[in-house]
């Protein structure tokens, strides 16, 4: 045990005597939460909904009918109860719930003024206020057909729920996208190359001939950038808070815990490749090439997975930060404890298993 502390001690005393690297590594994060958090927005489209129809008349089939067919949406679901449409939330199935009240053919025909209500998952405000405005328009449209000269006799009234993020701030979407995209650069790049720096500077033969094992000699290089994660997940949740005013509505402990199984995950990949690497040059090139453009693209945080091409859906499977992504919506913005969170974690940890288990088989104990 006393030459794996000595072990971690000299890991921590090359990042720290490398002041470049360690600024990096510290004030990265500051800056992308607060780039991200304030300037990007996004839109979606072929959006999954669901329909709680009390009506079932003429009228509302007919609605469901124009809503079901327009581009923009995906009719997945029909629900018989608020809490049915508020468990179909809670698992992540639609963004938009459709809400008919009783009587919606005889109020509007009758009354000449009905009522529809529109639920949308504001966890990610964009999608929500494009969603509630597209499926408002295909609604007056529906209005329009009923009576064509300029004066309506009837009226449709819309009425509009976000749920999670009410003010549709855009930070409730991006700072779990940003955390996602800060973790995995930060951990995996700068682990990527631990190993093959020993091996350019000559010190890995010194290495070798320690009494340490190679799962402890991974291990031990991972501890120091785990510290320093550690400090990035503080920074940011304090920036997402404080700066950004984008509460912590779930357990802190859970959001932390869960973070740090995600930043596991991201230096085992950084092993990985600094296990296969033969120059530092290589490492960080792959670790760029492989690592940021898909945390970017396949998290969900900017592009929208569900208007990819399938064989681009199964490909996001394999991309860490999605669930990482998924978990820091769930629990940070919706509130949600472990129980809807637990398959993304079991992911996760099968993930690290796996990239584990394979840099511990890569590990060379032998330089020729």
């Amino acid at each position: 045990m006393k030459q794996f502390v000595i072990f971690v001690k000299k890991e921590w005393l090359h990042i720290w005597r490398d002041r470049r690297t360690l600024f990096i590594l510290l004030f990265m994060p500051i800056i992308q939460i607060v780039l991200y958090g304030f300037a990007l927005t996004n839109e979606v489209k072929n959006s999954r909904i669901a329909v709680f129809d009390q009506s079932r008349d003429e009228a509302t089939r007919a609605i469901t009918g124009e809503i079901g067919a327009s581009r923009y949406f995906n009719l997945v679901k029909n629900v018989y109860s608020y809490q049915g449409v508020e468990a179909t939330f809670r698992k992540g199935e639609i963004r938009l719930a459709v809400v008919f009240p009783r009587g919606f053919r005889y109020d509007l025909l009758h009354g000449n003024h009905a009522q529809v209500q529109l639920i949308a998952d504001a966890s990610d405000p964009n999608t929500a206020n494009t969603l509630t405005n597209y499926a408002s328009s295909i609604i007056n449209n529906y209005q329009q057909t009923l009576q064509p000269a300029a004066t309506l006799p009837y009226t449709i009234k819309t009425q509009v729920r976000m749920l999670y993020n009410p003010e549709l701030k855009g930070a409730y979407n991006f700072v779990p996208g940003v955390m996602a995209l800060v973790l995995m650069l930060v951990c995996a790049m700068m682990t990527s190359i631990a190993i093959v720096k020993e091996k350019e500077m000559g010190t890995m033969e010194v290495i070798l001939v320690s009494p340490l094992k190679p799962f402890r000699i991974i291990i031990a290089k991972t501890i120091p950038y785990l510290l320093v994660s550690m400090v990035n997940i503080a920074s940011i949740l304090l920036l997402s808070v404080y700066a950004l005013d984008v509460p912590i509505t779930g357990n802190l402990g859970l959001l932390i815990a869960e973070s740090i199984v995600f930043t596991i995950t991201s230096l085992s990949v950084g092993i990985l490749i600094s296990n296969t690497a033969k120059t530092q040059q290589t490492a960080m090139f792959t670790s760029m090439m492989s690592l940021f453009l898909p945390t970017l693209l396949f998290s969900g945080f900017m592009f929208p997975i569900e208007n990819m091409p399938a064989p681009l859906r199964v490909i996001s499977n394999l991309v860490p930060a999605k669930w990482y992504f998924i978990i820091v919506k769930d629990v940070m913005i919706k509130g949600l404890g472990f129980t809807a969170v637990w398959r993304e974690t079991l992911i996760l940890v099968s993930m690290t298993a796996v990239l584990l288990g394979v840099s511990i088989y890569k590990f060379k104990i032998r330089l020729i």
